[in-house]
């Protein structure tokens, strides 16, 4: 087995909103920045979701996200994988996500071989459906 690696640095990303529609401060970019100062924030209302898609295809094994306490994606969180050649999503596991501010890791059982990877959020422990997300990567190998 080769070693895992981040995965995030070639991909493109796309969220579901951005609070305020603030993407200077606010956006998707600072998911990869390791900066434990700076967030994604959705805008209120759910389902939120992160959506991330490669040129070529990879084999995910992890995935590790950090959100704000109270901001959390709730445990009906579920990962999926875009089918090709269309805009149709396939669940391939459920994200028991904890309401809590440290990192949290999902294994995937299968990990299999794709091009794009959407985590849904389909509520929040924020009341308004709100996500603030400090950190997402995602690991496993190029083919």
């Amino acid at each position: 087995m080769m070693a895992e690696v981040s995965l995030v640095t070639n991909c493109d990303c796309r969220v579901s909103s951005v609070l305020g529609k603030n993407t200077r401060e606010l956006g998707k970019q600072y998911l990869f920045d390791g900066s434990p100062e700076t967030c994604w924030n959705s805008d209120q209302g759910t389902p939120q979701w992160v959506a991330l898609r490669w040129k070529e295809p990879v084999i995910v094994t992890s995935i590790i996200a950090q959100f704000q306490g109270g901001f959390c994606g709730s445990p009906d969180t579920v990962v999926e994988v875009g089918q090709e050649g269309s805009n149709c999503w396939e669940e391939v596991a459920p994200w028991h996500l904890e309401d809590v501010g440290t990192e949290q890791i999902i294994r995937l059982q299968q990990p299999r071989a794709l091009s794009s990877l959407r985590l849904t959020f389909k509520s929040s422990t924020d009341f308004h459906g709100r996500i603030i997300m400090y950190k997402l990567d995602v690991l496993g190998n190029k083919l």
